[in-house]
């Protein structure tokens, strides 16, 4: 059993000493990727996707081949990048990164695979935004392992067939509607990642907290849970802030007390809304009785692009059941009333013949 319990001891030691250097040198991102967990064994939640992907990993390790490419869907946050990380860690093999808007040419495509080797895992972020020519050559790639490099133009051109070793391609989208077909059915494997439990937050909480060497009560990570969005990502954020504030403003106990002032202090309310997110009610609410508004229209009111309110605040808000989306526009629900502390305006009659809000 001693085996087990160093090659933990090893891994806690890394995780101490990356965050120690990551935190000397104030870098807040390279604090996050040294929170994140190495093994499939460490992550926390998602236990289906955990157990579908071992199998996967397992049986490719026991075939002595490259595992099938991997398809990871989900809201931002929920550790998609974490999980193509772990896959290239459990495969001894390297991690090649890259996002789909940085690959606007098939050009780059080629570039990239054509110093792939043996067993490398390549990782594509947003991967539904890539340019259509990439994604065309990506098929070919993804399934014989050869892209046709074509040089010259006109009837003069000459396509070069460039042979590729076996990789695995790890794709991750926010929105796998957008990915087109021939390409999603080219993963072998494909998992949608769900926003995560309270009491799994906790756990994420407790466990970068020990990372961290925050002195943190039960009840503090509760809180700390409680707010943040389903979303990890948030969770180890806010978990930052509030150990400064603990730091600072008190004797340096993570307590639930603390946790409460400290969010309050960065406008993280008791659900987990933000300033923007009550800005957005706010101005329904009191500006708009309640909508329907467009959402162009609301985010002049708020002050804030169009993009950033509907793809940052709006997805929330509509969780958590404070915003409906309707053809004539955004309307606000009872609930956001009430949370706001409003009461909200009558229901008017339908009018016999007339649509409502709700009817396409």
């Amino acid at each position: 059993m001693s085996e087990p319990v160093d090659h933990l001891e090893a891994q806690e030691t890394e995780h101490l000493r990356s965050l120690t250097a990551a935190e000397a040198e104030g870098d807040e991102r390279a604090v996050e990727a040294a929170l994140r967990p190495k093994t499939l064994d460490e992550v926390v939640g998602q236990k289906r996707v955990r157990e579908q992907l071992g199998l996967v990993l397992e049986a490719a390790r026991n075939r002595g081949r490259v595992p099938d490419h991997v398809l990871l869907s989900g809201p931002p946050g929920l550790g998609k990048t974490t999980l193509a990380m772990i896959i290239a860690h459990e495969m001894t093999a390297p991690l090649r990164l890259t996002s789909g808007p940085a690959i606007t040419h098939a050009g780059d495509l080629a570039a990239i695979l054509s110093g792939m080797n043996d067993g490398d895992v390549l990782f594509v972020d947003e991967i539904h935004r890539m340019s259509r020519p990439a994604e065309e050559m990506l098929y070919m790639a993804m399934e014989d392992f050869r892209v046709d490099v074509v040089i010259g133009k006109g009837p003069g051109a000459t396509a070069i067939p460039l042979e590729i070793p076996p990789f695995t391609l790890v794709g991750a989208t926010t929105r796998a509607g957008l990915l087109p077909g021939p390409l999603r059915d080219r993963f072998g494997f494909t998992a949608r990642l769900e926003f995560y439990e309270s009491d799994d937050l906790e756990r994420i909480v407790r466990r970068s907290a020990g990372l961290l060497g925050v002195d943190l009560t039960d009840d503090g990570g509760s809180e700390i849970a409680s707010r943040s969005r389903g979303t990890p990502r948030i969770a180890n954020r806010l978990l930052r802030r509030v150990r400064d504030y603990a730091q600072v403003k008190a004797d340096g106990v993570l307590t639930r007390e603390v946790a409460r002032r400290g969010l309050e202090l960065y406008e993280v309310d008791e659900l987990g809304l933000d300033s923007l997110d009550r800005a957005v009610i706010e101005v329904l609410c009191r500006h708009f009785g309640g909508g329907p508004v467009g959402i162009s229209t609301l985010a002049v009111a708020v002050g804030e692009e169009r993009e950033t309110v509907e793809e940052v605040a709006e997805p929330f808000l509509v969780r958590m059941g404070f915003l409906a989306r309707t053809p004539r526009g955004r309307v606000a629900t009872p609930a956001a009333w009430r949370h706001l502390g409003l009461e909200a305006p009558p229901v008017p009659p339908a009018v016999p013949g007339e649509p409502t809000l709700f009817e396409e």
